[in-house]
């Protein structure tokens, strides 16, 4: 039985295969269409759907990590599916190279993270699956085809957020730049003054994002900007205490009381809206970008219209104040350009994506209810990877570029093998 990070989705396919190369990937595909079974690709289980669920074959990661090639005059780096963030990261600063952005964690797979459309937050640079330069897939005959800007431009388009519903992803070519170093300044700020300046912090800064604790008027704020240097990085002793005590330890602590006891959760949003002081550090991208997440959770997310971002948090804060939800986790607030992807959630627009979590094993049902109500009623796109209960109907209106995705599905794989209950319920077959 397969399982992902949080818990929430399980499987039992009726086979499982790691294929070691391409050409072996090729084959379990076109095995499994011989013996009329479908076929999943997961990455490290971080989306908190059913995406890559399957009772067919099952394919995991671990035999696809090679890095084929760093090519410097190109600015490019080619790394197979199976690749963990933190490993290409790791590899790409020892060559004194880096991706543009990210998001803030490192365990995902290249492939897993493109494939719904992980991103971090940026004024001008977008999500990683924007950061693909070229992309080779497994599609349902069996045949490697490989695409760009260049190369089948209107598989590019779409596939690059491609739901596992193309094929399978069997490498990557990502677009990358000579390693820079980015100043991080963390302070905390009222939800007043946050949601008054959110335009101006958004325009001043490369990377803006904030977090707001639910039954407080106090925010968390992170300001990324490149830097000159030097580097200082967050001392030893302090980013422990900060990243590890206070944002994993003593957090899950936090979360496990609030869980056994609800009614104590706004006493502990007071103390956690207070726990972090304001720090500034300056580091190599990946380091300031992405923090260690221990504590488990179910999350929902939506991109809505960069304009709507405000009203739609207060809104939100104003349901959590009127009603008897008790919300242990921040709500996470981040930003992205448009983008020229089909199925992106900045396709098109100009976005911010508001996120709400839950502690693993909490009641969420309400509280995400709430949350979707409002960011349906501003037009939002749920994150592909994360908890929503939106169907084909709805977001075939929501993207302006569905049928274009959904035309070019019919081609590759006419014969739904690498469908799931998931993909049924979105794309609408």
């Amino acid at each position: 039985m397969w399982r992902n990070w949080a818990g929430n989705v399980t499987a039992r396919p009726r086979r499982v295969a790691a294929p070691a190369s391409v050409d072996e990937l090729a084959a379990v595909v076109r095995k499994a269409a011989e013996d009329g079974l479908s076929v999943k690709a997961v990455g490290s289980g971080h989306s908190f759907t059913a995406a890559a669920a399957t009772d067919g074959v099952l394919v995991l990661p671990e035999g696809l990590t090679a890095i084929r090639s760093v090519d410097r005059a190109a600015g490019t780096v080619t790394a197979e599916a199976g690749v963990q963030l933190r490993h290409l990261n790791a590899l790409l600063a020892a060559e004194g190279l880096s991706l543009t952005n990210m998001g803030d964690i490192m365990e995902q797979t290249v492939a897993g993270a493109t494939s719904t459309g992980t991103h971090g937050t940026g004024r001008d640079s977008g999500s990683i699956a924007a950061q693909i330069a070229r992309l080779e897939l497994v599609t349902a005959d069996g045949s490697v085809l490989t695409c760009s800007a260049e190369e089948h431009p209107e598989v590019f388009a779409a596939a690059r957020i491609g739901l596992g519903a193309l094929g399978v992803v069997s490498a990557i070519t990502f677009a990358v730049e000579p390693i820079f170093l980015l100043t991080a300044r963390e302070e905390p700020m009222s939800f007043a003054r946050v949601t008054a300046e959110f335009d101006q912090l958004v325009a001043e800064n490369e990377h803006f994002e904030f977090y707001w604790f639910p039954h407080t008027e106090g925010c968390t704020t992170k300001r990324n900007n490149r830097s000159a240097g030097p580097r200082t990085p967050v001392p030893a002793v302090r980013g422990w205490i900060d990243d590890e005590l206070l944002s994993n330890g003593a957090f899950r602590a936090a979360c496990a009381l609030g869980r056994a006891a609800p009614a104590a959760i706004p006493g502990i949003a007071r103390i956690s809206s207070r726990a972090l002081s304001a720090r500034t550090y300056t580091d190599i991208p990946y380091k300031v970008f992405t923090s260690p997440r221990r504590v488990r959770f179910v999350e929902m997310e939506y991109a809505v219209p960069r304009e709507a971002a405000v009203a739609a948090v207060r809104e939100l804060k104003s349901v959590v104040e009127r009603s008897g939800l008790r919300v242990s986790f921040p709500v996470e607030v981040r930003v992205a350009p448009a983008d020229d992807i089909a199925l992106s959630t900045a396709s098109g627009r100009d976005s911010a994506y508001i996120a709400v979590h839950m502690y693993r094993g909490s009641r969420y049902q309400e509280y995400f209810t709430a949350v979707e109500r409002i960011m349906v009623a501003h037009g939002g796109r749920p994150h592909w990877g994360k908890m929503h209960t939106r169907d084909a109907e709805y977001l075939r209106s929501a993207y302006p570029r569905f049928e274009e995705f959904a035309e070019l599905r019919q081609r590759l794989d006419p014969g739904r093998l690498f469908r799931n209950d998931y993909l049924r319920r979105v794309l609408g077959d």
